[in-house]
């Protein structure tokens, strides 16, 4: 992949691999969060070999018994290997004893509550290696049920799996599930069709490793890319096909992806999918649909010891999500802005991740090093994607002005509402956490089962906006922004991106817009030039800030913003007067994905009196 990485010189850089306090007991860690979520799932499971429904997990949020949530025999498998405790045991041979029961006449799964089989893959799997952990404690009769089952859905998967029929993860995926079923049966056209599907995958991968396939469809396939469901989906799926294999061109491929998708981790371990076309589902800690990220760095660990460190700290910020009662999330403000317990699909993906963690790992402990974004004094830019980070001292920031679009779906596409334009999609600080982040810029349910109710939410990302009686016209309906960067002296960093005003459609609304970040050490400056060349608008700028526990933002003047966050505490400053609004409808700048609640400063830009022009510049700084 060609991108630009532009270190200051002023910065003394430690190590690639520096070696840090102490050593990790990584398989111990993966063990410890499996078994936890394996004793939620549990208590969450039907009881009594007299219920019709026996073996299944009760959802309460959805009141929908979820097929896909039985891929828990897998979790609750290696968990009954881990502790020999029969409760786990028993636990797995119950869920697939429901699940079996619920297969289709055609070999397939629905996805309960919704008809969409293609999901059939991940349930094969989990049972597939659930079955290589318990087979020997199954009796005759489970041991032929199980592998009935299993040959009927590897040739369901067989006859209808390809990148036509779905998003690209389904098919990475079902290469790893048809490897596993030609283990068990010498099944050989699984094996044929396995590395068809792996080859046809690597072949929508760009020159830096990303897969071109998550979105919507182009003439038959689909199209773009989503480094949440690649890092917890796709990337594992074929790094195991390649491992059960011995496909060493496929094995490559997913090698030198992983060295690019290693950047996206940041330093407190939160995955960035800030700017990916499914970041309507980005929890931070990953996807509330996908699976997790440790399966992929457990499987290629011996590669570079930074991929267990990565490991290891994105599962410190997912043990922060688990609520109390013991199911995960949907992001870390989850019981502060929901009433109800999430559903459980984020509790069981997690869970399988896990699992296979664990039997993937081959070492008790790994050594602890340094990530590539806890190195200090760079910028980078992706220019496959159109995403730049920056990274000084005390801030980390992700840009974003990925191109896609589904040209076929247009506004009616789910993944044309993610952050884009230019815009800053994650703003983090050393010592604090994420101070900024991104969200859909109209929440709607697309998956009504995946999509909480949630009437009236603000979009949390910064943007630049006008309404007016023809419409919404923002900077994250740019699609087609354009980007540059630029190291300055004194360990100064410049982005630049520019573009203009669009609705959801699109359609130009006659302002144009630039913005120049500046990034130093102690504070982030933006400075926003307006062309008025078709409209004359008031236009506002929108700046939410995450509102961490105890967090306390006031207006100190009409320039100045106070932002009291206790180990750390900023200033908001611009040199306009009188034209800051603080807290403007506070109450609905909340989202599901990820569930934070945040606070908005706003700006706003009269028309110019004269000319056509309007400048505004301002700082978000640490306070001395």
């Amino acid at each position: 992949m060609k991108y630009r990485y532009i270190i200051s010189l002023l910065v003394v850089m430690c190590p690639a691999w520096t070696v840090l306090s102490q050593s990790l007991s990584i398989k111990k860690e993966y063990a410890s969060t499996l078994v936890q979520l394996s004793g939620t799932l549990l208590e969450l499971q039907i009881d009594g070999n007299k219920k019709a429904d026996c073996g299944a997990l009760a959802c309460s949020t959805c009141h929908v018994l979820h097929t896909r949530a039985a891929e828990a025999v897998y979790p609750f498998a290696v968990s009954y290997r881990i502790t020999g405790n029969k409760r786990y045991l028993k636990g797995a041979k119950n869920a697939a004893t429901w699940l079996i029961g619920q297969q289709q006449p055609d070999g397939s799964w629905k996805e309960t509550p919704e008809e969409w089989t293609g999901t059939t893959t991940d349930q094969l799997l989990m049972l597939l290696l659930a079955y290589d952990v318990i087979s020997g404690e199954l009796d005759k009769q489970e041991n032929a049920s199980w592998l009935a089952a299993i040959t009927k859905a590897a040739d369901y998967l067989h006859q209808v799996m390809k990148p036509e029929f779905a998003s690209i993860n389904y098919v990475a995926t079902t290469t790893a599930t048809l490897a596993t079923a030609h283990q068990l049966t010498g099944t050989e056209r699984y094996l044929a069709r396995a590395r068809e599907l792996a080859h046809r995958t690597v072949s929508k991968m760009d020159e830096g490793g990303f897969i071109n396939g998550e979105g919507g469809r182009g003439v038959g396939a689909k199209l773009g890319i989503d480094l949440g469901y690649e890092m917890e989906m796709s990337l594992w799926g074929l790094g195991l096909y390649a491992r059960i294999t011995g496909d060493t061109l496929v094995d490559n491929r997913v090698r030198n992806a992983l060295k690019t998708h290693l950047n996206f981790i940041y330093p407190d371990g939160s995955i960035d999918n800030s700017w990916g076309i499914r970041s309507n589902k980005w929890t931070m800690y990953g996807g509330a649909t996908s699976d997790g990220c440790q399966a992929l760095f457990s499987l290629y660990a011996d590669d570079d010891p930074r991929y267990a460190s990565a490991s290891y700290k994105n599962l410190l910020f997912l043990r922060e999500n688990i609520l109390p009662g013991g199911l995960i999330g949907y992001g870390p403000h989850h019981n502060r802005v929901f009433e109800t317990q999430p559903c459980i699909y984020p509790t069981f993906t997690k869970a399988k991740n896990l699992a296979m963690a664990y039997q993937f790992e081959t070492t008790q402990s790994r050594p602890n090093r340094p990530l590539p974004t806890e190195k200090i004094g760079w910028v980078k830019y992706f220019d496959n994607l159109d995403v730049v980070q920056v990274r000084t001292k005390n801030f980390m920031a992700t840009m974003t002005s990925y191109r896609y679009k589904d040209q076929k779906a247009g506004s009616k596409s789910k993944y044309m509402f993610r952050p884009d334009g230019g815009t800053m999609s994650y703003l983090w600080v050393e010592g604090h956490g994420a101070l900024q982040v991104s969200s859909v810029t109209e929440y709607s349910r697309p998956e009504p089962m995946s999509f909480p109710e949630a009437p009236g939410v603000k979009c949390l990302t910064p943007q630049i906006y006008y309404r007016d009686s023809i419409g919404y016209f923002t900077n994250l309906f740019e699609f087609d922004a354009r980007m540059s960067t630029n190291a300055l002296d004194n360990g100064r960093f410049r982005v630049k991106a520019s573009g203009e005003l669009k609705n959801r459609d699109w359609i130009n609304g006659g302002v144009a817009y630039a913005i120049t970040y500046t990034f130093t050490d102690d504070f982030i400056e933006k400075k926003v030039v307006l062309t008025y060349h078709d409209a004359f608008p008031t236009v506002i700028i929108t700046e939410p800030f995450v509102m961490q526990a105890g967090m306390e933002i006031s207006q100190a003047n009409d320039k100045t913003v106070t932002i009291n966050a206790g180990k750390k505490n900023f200033v908001f400053t611009t040199d306009r007067d009188g034209k800051l609004i603080v807290g403007k409808d506070a109450e609905h700048y909340w989202t599901p994905y990820p569930a934070i609640k945040a606070f908005p400063i706003e700006i706003e830009i009269a028309p110019p009196k004269g000319g056509f022009t309007q400048t505004v510049i301002y700082r978000i700084a640490l306070e001395r």
